[in-house]
């Protein structure tokens, strides 16, 4: 019996890689000429759809990857990124990924430190929320909608431009998404007296794996409760979320004192863990 060559093996190997491109390559134009079917006026989102093929495919990928363990070239890379502008585009997608055995990878700021919002082991789409980040804040009712994509930062800056004394309880990072952040809970200075974010969410609006718009009323009180801390992405697309305001006061005080090793820190630490339950809820340490 003769041994394969290193020549043959090589070629071997060079077909198979060869065929698995070509496999992706088939799936990502595949999905485009469902997306192209799909959509009435398919123009009227080309410019959000961003293939490999495209110049900045790959700063778009970049742009919200926080932690850069992902942007090595033997990270996966999406088929294609698509940066819809309204909910009623998202259900053409998510038929077109389904259609051609694509996964969606769902992002909203990138803030993902464990990867799941833009890779995959298998051909997979990146539905990027980044442009679904309006901000309505009602004072007067106390609430404020906000889109999946828009960031903590922004929701803190409407709500302060509308009242001084209305705040929201979520998280310190201003470049969070509020998607990822309500639903895995999202905690925050304000947690003692209010709770997590996930706490104070009063309505939502997500599309499910059927393609159908869903509120707070007409998904059930089943799905709202799990959106609310289960991670969204693992029941559909959140698109927005309707939050309850709190009353907060004009002027707080915030002051840091270091302690090192040398000065009992851990000493400290292990009797803050005792004392933490009992402090007053206005304080938070």
């Amino acid at each position: 019996m003769k041994t394969p060559t290193i020549s043959a093996i090589s070629f071997i190997i060079l077909v198979v890689f060869s065929c698995s491109a070509a496999a992706l390559a088939d799936d990502h134009e595949d999905f485009l000429d469902c997306l192209s079917e799909e959509f009435r006026n398919y123009s009227s989102i080309s410019n959000l759809v961003y293939t490999p093929r495209n110049l900045s495919h790959s700063s778009v990928l970049l742009s919200s990857i926080w932690n850069l363990r992902f942007t090595s070239g033997s990270t996966p890379k999406p088929q294609v990124i698509i940066t819809p502008e309204h909910e009623s585009q998202i259900p053409t997608i998510i038929h077109c990924a389904e259609e051609n055995d694509m996964e969606i990878r769902i992002r909203s700021a990138g803030h993902d430190f464990e990867g799941l919002s833009f890779v995959s082991k298998v051909p997979f789409v990146i539905l990027d929320l980044i442009k679904i980040s309006e901000v309505t804040v009602d004072a007067k009712a106390k609430t404020v909608w906000v889109g999946a994509g828009a960031i903590l930062g922004a929701i803190y800056y409407r709500i302060a431009e509308k009242s001084p004394t209305l705040g929201f309880p979520a998280g310190f990072c201003p470049t969070v998404g509020a998607g990822g952040h309500i639903s895995g809970g999202g905690y925050g200075p304000l947690m003692r007296k209010y709770g997590l974010a996930a706490d104070n969410v009063i309505d939502a609006r997500i599309v499910d794996v059927k393609g159908r718009i869903l509120d707070r009323k007409s998904m059930g009180e089943d799905l709202f409760w799990a959106i609310r801390g289960g991670g969204g992405a693992s029941f559909g697309v959140i698109v927005a979320w309707k939050l309850q305001l709190v009353d907060v006061p004009e002027r707080v005080t915030v002051f840091t004192i270091h302690r090192t090793l040398q000065q009992n820190a851990t000493i400290l630490i292990h009797r803050w863990q005792y004392l933490a339950p009992r402090f007053d809820k206005y304080l938070l340490i």
